[in-house]
Protein backbone atom coordinates (compact mmCIF):
# COMPACT_ATOMS: atom_id res chain seq x y z
CA UNK A 1 0.00 0.00 0.00
CA UNK A 2 1.13 3.55 -0.85
CA UNK A 3 2.06 5.70 2.00
CA UNK A 4 2.29 9.62 2.04
CA UNK A 5 5.86 10.69 2.19
CA UNK A 6 6.37 11.94 5.95
CA UNK A 7 9.10 14.87 6.59
CA UNK A 8 11.91 13.25 8.06
CA UNK A 9 12.68 15.99 10.85
CA UNK A 10 10.52 18.60 11.92
CA UNK A 11 12.97 21.03 11.78
CA UNK A 12 12.26 20.78 7.37
CA UNK A 13 8.96 22.31 8.49
CA UNK A 14 10.64 25.73 9.78
CA UNK A 15 12.46 25.51 6.46
CA UNK A 16 9.43 24.59 3.95
CA UNK A 17 7.03 27.70 2.78
CA UNK A 18 4.17 26.61 5.52
CA UNK A 19 6.92 27.01 7.94
CA UNK A 20 7.93 30.66 6.14
CA UNK A 21 4.85 31.69 6.81
CA UNK A 22 4.38 30.24 10.15
CA UNK A 23 7.83 32.44 10.85
CA UNK A 24 6.10 35.40 9.58
CA UNK A 25 2.20 35.35 11.54
CA UNK A 26 3.99 34.26 15.26
CA UNK A 27 6.80 37.19 14.05
CA UNK A 28 3.60 39.47 13.36
CA UNK A 29 1.69 38.78 16.76
CA UNK A 30 4.22 38.47 19.03
CA UNK A 31 6.44 41.65 17.90
CA UNK A 32 9.52 39.07 17.67
CA UNK A 33 12.13 39.52 14.21
CA UNK A 34 11.25 36.87 11.90
CA UNK A 35 14.76 35.96 12.32
CA UNK A 36 14.88 35.69 16.24
CA UNK A 37 10.93 33.34 15.82
CA UNK A 38 12.92 31.02 13.34
CA UNK A 39 16.13 30.80 16.22
CA UNK A 40 13.33 30.09 18.88
CA UNK A 41 11.17 27.61 17.04
CA UNK A 42 14.65 25.73 15.75
CA UNK A 43 14.86 24.67 19.13
CA UNK A 44 11.45 25.14 20.85
CA UNK A 45 10.53 22.47 18.05
CA UNK A 46 12.35 19.23 18.22
CA UNK A 47 12.12 19.87 22.37
CA UNK A 48 8.10 19.67 22.00
CA UNK A 49 8.74 16.59 19.13
CA UNK A 50 10.60 14.91 21.76
CA UNK A 51 8.36 15.32 24.44
CA UNK A 52 5.89 13.98 22.42
CA UNK A 53 7.51 10.80 21.43
CA UNK A 54 8.44 10.15 25.31
CA UNK A 55 4.84 10.54 26.34
CA UNK A 56 3.73 8.24 23.61
CA UNK A 57 6.20 5.66 24.61
CA UNK A 58 3.86 4.77 27.00
CA UNK A 59 0.25 3.15 26.31
CA UNK A 60 -1.50 5.47 28.41
CA UNK A 61 0.25 8.27 26.78
CA UNK A 62 0.23 6.69 23.54
CA UNK A 63 -3.39 6.81 23.89
CA UNK A 64 -3.87 10.02 25.30
CA UNK A 65 -2.36 11.11 22.09
CA UNK A 66 -4.27 9.48 19.43
CA UNK A 67 -7.25 10.88 21.47
CA UNK A 68 -5.72 14.37 20.95
CA UNK A 69 -5.05 14.42 17.28
CA UNK A 70 -9.02 13.80 17.08
CA UNK A 71 -8.96 17.31 17.99
CA UNK A 72 -5.78 18.60 15.87
CA UNK A 73 -6.73 17.39 12.52
CA UNK A 74 -4.68 19.21 10.56
CA UNK A 75 -7.37 22.20 9.60
CA UNK A 76 -5.52 25.04 11.35
CA UNK A 77 -2.55 24.34 9.00
CA UNK A 78 -5.13 25.32 5.82
CA UNK A 79 -5.82 28.93 6.83
CA UNK A 80 -2.71 30.44 8.20
CA UNK A 81 -3.24 33.75 6.60
CA UNK A 82 -7.06 33.82 8.67
CA UNK A 83 -5.32 32.22 11.58
CA UNK A 84 -2.85 35.21 12.14
CA UNK A 85 -5.10 37.78 10.07
CA UNK A 86 -6.45 40.21 13.28
CA UNK A 87 -4.14 38.04 15.88
CA UNK A 88 -4.43 34.94 16.73
CA UNK A 89 -7.88 33.70 18.29
CA UNK A 90 -7.74 33.49 21.76
CA UNK A 91 -8.92 29.50 21.96
CA UNK A 92 -5.77 28.59 20.00
CA UNK A 93 -3.60 30.14 22.11
CA UNK A 94 -5.83 28.30 25.16
CA UNK A 95 -4.95 25.23 23.61
CA UNK A 96 -1.41 25.60 23.60
CA UNK A 97 -1.22 27.27 26.40
CA UNK A 98 -2.97 23.66 27.19
CA UNK A 99 -0.56 21.28 25.44
CA UNK A 100 2.42 22.86 27.14
CA UNK A 101 1.29 22.43 30.46
CA UNK A 102 0.35 18.69 29.63
CA UNK A 103 3.98 18.66 28.42
CA UNK A 104 6.09 20.40 30.20
CA UNK A 105 4.03 20.74 33.71
CA UNK A 106 5.63 23.44 36.60
CA UNK A 107 9.00 22.97 34.55
CA UNK A 108 7.84 25.36 31.51
CA UNK A 109 9.14 28.34 33.02
CA UNK A 110 13.06 27.46 33.47
CA UNK A 111 12.86 25.87 29.94
CA UNK A 112 10.98 29.21 28.46
CA UNK A 113 13.26 31.09 30.13
CA UNK A 114 16.68 28.87 29.11
CA UNK A 115 15.53 29.48 25.52
CA UNK A 116 15.44 33.42 26.23
CA UNK A 117 19.00 33.03 27.17
CA UNK A 118 19.91 31.35 24.18
CA UNK A 119 18.06 33.61 21.93
CA UNK A 120 18.08 36.91 23.54
CA UNK A 121 14.02 36.61 23.18
CA UNK A 122 12.39 37.66 26.52
CA UNK A 123 10.66 34.99 28.13
CA UNK A 124 7.64 36.67 28.24
CA UNK A 125 7.84 36.66 23.99
CA UNK A 126 9.28 32.87 24.35
CA UNK A 127 6.19 32.27 26.15
CA UNK A 128 4.03 33.86 23.17
CA UNK A 129 5.62 32.08 20.72
CA UNK A 130 5.15 28.96 22.67
CA UNK A 131 1.39 29.39 22.90
CA UNK A 132 1.21 29.45 19.28
CA UNK A 133 3.71 27.12 18.18
CA UNK A 134 2.37 24.05 20.02
CA UNK A 135 -1.28 24.25 18.73
CA UNK A 136 0.59 24.06 15.31
CA UNK A 137 2.80 20.98 15.88
CA UNK A 138 -0.16 18.97 17.04
CA UNK A 139 -2.08 20.04 13.90
CA UNK A 140 1.27 18.98 12.03
CA UNK A 141 1.06 16.03 13.37
CA UNK A 142 -2.57 15.07 13.14
CA UNK A 143 -2.32 15.76 9.25
CA UNK A 144 0.52 13.60 8.95
CA UNK A 145 -1.23 11.04 10.89
CA UNK A 146 -4.11 11.26 8.99
CA UNK A 147 -1.91 11.04 5.26
CA UNK A 148 -0.37 7.89 6.41
CA UNK A 149 -3.01 6.18 8.71
CA UNK A 150 -1.75 6.37 12.09
CA UNK A 151 -3.93 4.66 14.33
CA UNK A 152 -2.36 2.59 16.70
CA UNK A 153 0.29 3.58 19.05
CA UNK A 154 3.10 1.70 17.28
CA UNK A 155 2.38 3.57 13.84
CA UNK A 156 2.52 6.83 16.41
CA UNK A 157 5.55 6.18 17.62
CA UNK A 158 6.97 5.58 14.67
CA UNK A 159 5.62 8.86 12.89
CA UNK A 160 7.30 10.58 16.39
CA UNK A 161 10.21 9.24 15.45
CA UNK A 162 10.88 10.08 12.08
CA UNK A 163 9.83 13.63 12.96
CA UNK A 164 12.23 13.19 16.22
CA UNK A 165 15.05 11.40 14.15
CA UNK A 166 15.84 14.36 12.08
CA UNK A 167 17.17 13.84 8.64
CA UNK A 168 20.70 13.76 7.24
CA UNK A 169 20.84 17.25 6.50
CA UNK A 170 19.81 18.03 10.31
CA UNK A 171 21.61 15.28 12.57
CA UNK A 172 20.89 17.57 15.19
CA UNK A 173 17.45 16.52 15.90
CA UNK A 174 18.75 12.94 16.46
CA UNK A 175 21.36 14.16 18.98
CA UNK A 176 18.63 16.31 21.07
CA UNK A 177 16.37 13.10 20.99
CA UNK A 178 18.84 11.44 22.61
CA UNK A 179 19.69 13.65 25.21
CA UNK A 180 16.16 14.33 26.46
CA UNK A 181 16.08 11.88 28.59
CA UNK A 182 19.54 11.71 30.06
CA UNK A 183 19.80 10.30 33.23
CA UNK A 184 17.15 7.20 31.48
CA UNK A 185 14.42 7.40 34.13
CA UNK A 186 11.77 7.92 31.99
CA UNK A 187 10.67 11.62 32.61
CA UNK A 188 11.63 13.59 29.83
CA UNK A 189 10.46 17.13 31.37
CA UNK A 190 12.81 16.54 34.23
CA UNK A 191 15.69 16.25 31.80
CA UNK A 192 14.85 19.24 30.30
CA UNK A 193 14.40 21.31 33.23
CA UNK A 194 17.46 19.92 34.94
CA UNK A 195 19.49 20.96 31.70
CA UNK A 196 17.75 24.88 31.82
CA UNK A 197 18.58 25.30 35.38
CA UNK A 198 22.42 24.30 34.17
CA UNK A 199 22.32 21.04 36.69
CA UNK A 200 23.11 18.80 33.78
CA UNK A 201 26.69 18.96 32.23
CA UNK A 202 26.87 21.75 29.85
CA UNK A 203 23.38 22.84 30.84
CA UNK A 204 20.63 23.58 28.04
CA UNK A 205 22.20 26.68 26.71
CA UNK A 206 25.51 24.72 26.17
CA UNK A 207 23.79 22.00 24.45
CA UNK A 208 21.58 24.07 22.20
CA UNK A 209 24.27 26.12 21.07
CA UNK A 210 26.80 23.34 20.03
CA UNK A 211 23.55 21.79 18.12
CA UNK A 212 22.66 24.92 16.30
CA UNK A 213 26.08 26.52 16.57
CA UNK A 214 24.80 28.97 18.26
Amino acid sequence: MKKNKIMSGILDLIQSDLGKQMIGGISSQTGTSRDKTADVLSMALPLLTGALQKNANSPQGAASLLGALGKHDGSLLDNLGGLFQGGVDDEVVKDGAGILGHLLGGKQAPVENALSQKTGVSAGQISQILKIAAPLVMAYLGKQSRQNNVSTPDALGGLLGSLSGGSQSNSNQSVITSLLDADGDGSVIDDIAGMAMGKKKGGLGGMLGGLFGK
